[in-house]
């Protein structure tokens, strides 16, 4: 580890200890050069995976799922806030279903937010995501938004 003070390369551990519940180590270290100390953090990074319906897993691509949002939202008057929520909520569920989620639960996370947010961008978004074949699909959930 480069030392953050002079950019020496020579810094040593000199106490670590869990943090953050366990899901990091805390590492204070010693500058052999500069004599100054500092502290790292360590976690590991898992990489995001989502497993599609055919059995395939594939990288979460958040993008992804903010276009097929704002596509079902087009032209709605919602906050911004609501979006990042949304993908908030995607990315914590990917994170404790490590090491990969279901798009099904992709889909019904996005499903919730928008149904919170916009009744007619849930319509838009169902439609896609459920596969609606005609009208009487949408009375169908329309029925079930009331209930």
């Amino acid at each position: 580890m480069r030392c953050p003070f002079c950019s020496a390369d020579d810094t040593r551990v000199i106490d670590s200890r869990p943090a953050e519940a366990g899901k990091e180590v805390r590492r204070r270290r010693l500058c052999a050069n500069c004599n100054q100390r500092f502290t790292t953090y360590e976690r590991a990074e898992l990489p995001l995976l989502v497993r599609k319906r055919d059995g395939t897993t594939e990288p979460l691509q958040v993008e992804k799922v903010e276009s097929g949002i704002e596509r079902a939202l087009g032209g709605r008057m919602v906050s911004d806030g609501v979006i990042a929520g949304i993908l908030g909520e995607v990315e914590s569920a990917a994170r404790a279903a490590a090491p990969a989620i279901s798009s099904e639960e992709v889909g019904r996370i996005v499903l919730e937010g928008l149904k919170e947010a916009d009744e007619v961008a849930y319509l838009r978004f169902a439609s896609v995501y459920k596969n609606f074949q005609g009208a009487q699909d949408f009375e169908k959930e329309m029925a079930a938004l009331d209930e």
